[in-house]
């Protein structure tokens, strides 16, 4: 049976570093959101504080999503997943029906004086569901090895949610999902036939997209500023042109927070939102910027190092699967700021300004210290001490001590 090495691994309790990193992440991302917004009057109505506000009001609901996610029983956790898989369906559904469209994407609704955003949620919900479902056809049948019926039912899960979201249209949401996807498969063994077939699939889908004009006029533009920003400086390429500007105006140790000129004179469209790197870069510099970057590197080791020590395959795809969302959407948006990767605006992993992000984030982060804390747990029964190893397929089991 697989054991992880004495001393590797999670400890029973709290996964202190990935603690701090959130911490710092939440703590650096609202002092951003703040200095964005506190000199807009046009997104504030006059009032500084009112995204500082927001911005502790959403950290405070997600922490305690968090919490609730962290408090719940692994097994519960387990058999809620097709519930909250169907709960994010429906909530995509409704985005088509009732939804607010904001920024050419029909990607919001208001519940209760809150814009939500099921797309974020949606990302955890497929993570979770295809974990779930792979697991459970893997401990049922002891197998090693994912076969074709796995994968074909892993997409099948996706699908649905990817449908719905292109849709709206969310091509940067659908582009984090995709990797997350891709990222799942791998992790949970898919052969790499299956894995370089789906991404010449993946090309090829983009390829026609563009041909029989799937993509409306603005996504087409973006791409194309992105490979050359000079071609619409005023129209498509100006985001990039200016979150450039903003990153470089930082040097290595930034104008100082609240200080940037661009960012006080509101150059750069969604700066509190998509773009707040920029604000990061060129209040706090390279050396802040770098900050962010290392905090978010922390919280992706933390998330793989909880899945090689986890004791079942749902734990180990689940935070797997976690890490590679976070992973891939934090290129994303870090590199749309600095222009190496296309403007699809996708916010930056618990530092932009955003409800349903946050929330969904936070409840990420709940899960992943619930797979730890399992992980790591020691269960005493009687006089004799038990703790959880895994077999090869991925199925935890009982071993007396």
């Amino acid at each position: 049976m697989l054991q992880a090495p004495a001393g590797a691994g999670p400890r029973p309790g709290v996964d202190r570093l990935l603690v701090i990193a959130v911490a710092a992440l939440l703590v650096i991302g609202t002092l951003a959101v703040w200095s964005a917004t506190s000199g807009r009057d046009d997104l504030t109505g006059g009032d500084p504080t009112l995204y500082l506000k927001k911005q502790l009001m959403n950290i405070a609901i997600g922490t305690v999503l968090g919490v609730l996610v962290l408090a719940t029983d692994y097994r519960w956790v387990r058999l809620l997943a097709p519930l909250v898989y169907v709960a994010s369906v429906v909530g995509l559904a409704l985005v088509l029906a009732i939804g607010t469209t904001i920024n050419g994407s029909r990607s919001w609704l208001f519940v209760a004086g809150m814009s939500l955003q099921p797309a974020e949620f949606a990302k955890l919900a497929v993570i979770v569901a295809m974990a779930l479902f792979v697991a459970e056809r893997s401990e049922n049948a002891w197998r090693r090895r994912v076969g074709p019926i796995d994968v074909i039912g892993m997409l099948a899960i996706a699908a649905l949610p990817a449908a719905l979201i292109l849709l709206q249209p969310d091509l940067g949401t659908m582009l984090v999902l995709a990797a997350t996807v891709a990222g799942v498969l791998t992790i949970a063994g898919a052969s790499r036939r299956w894995l370089f077939g789906l991404a010449g699939a993946a090309v090829l889908a983009a390829v026609v997209a563009v041909q029989v004009g799937f993509l409306a006029d603005y996504q087409v533009n973006r791409f194309l500023a992105f490979t050359d920003p000079t071609l619409d400086p005023r129209g498509a390429g100006y985001n990039t042109t200016q979150a450039r500007i903003a990153i470089g105006n930082g040097g290595v140790f930034g104008q100082g927070l609240f200080q940037g000129s661009q960012t006080r004179s509101g150059f750069v469209p969604e700066q509190h939102t998509d773009f707040i790197f920029t604000v990061i870069g060129e209040e706090l510099g390279l050396v802040g910027a770098g900050v962010v970057i290392a905090l978010l590197a922390v919280l992706i080791w933390r998330a793989l190092v909880i899945a090689v020590h986890a004791h079942d395959l749902f734990g180990r795809v689940t935070a797997a699967g976690i890490a590679c969302w976070f992973g891939f959407q934090s290129f994303q948006n870090i590199g749309m700021c600095l222009g190496i990767m296309p403007v699809t605006g996708v916010p930056l992993p618990l530092v932009s300004s955003g409800g349903s992000s946050m929330f969904a984030g936070l409840m990420a982060v709940g899960l992943l210290l619930n797979i730890a804390h399992r992980s790591g747990q020691a269960r005493v029964f009687g006089s004799e001490a038990t703790r959880w190893t895994a077999t090869p397929s991925g199925r935890g089991v009982l071993v007396r001590s």
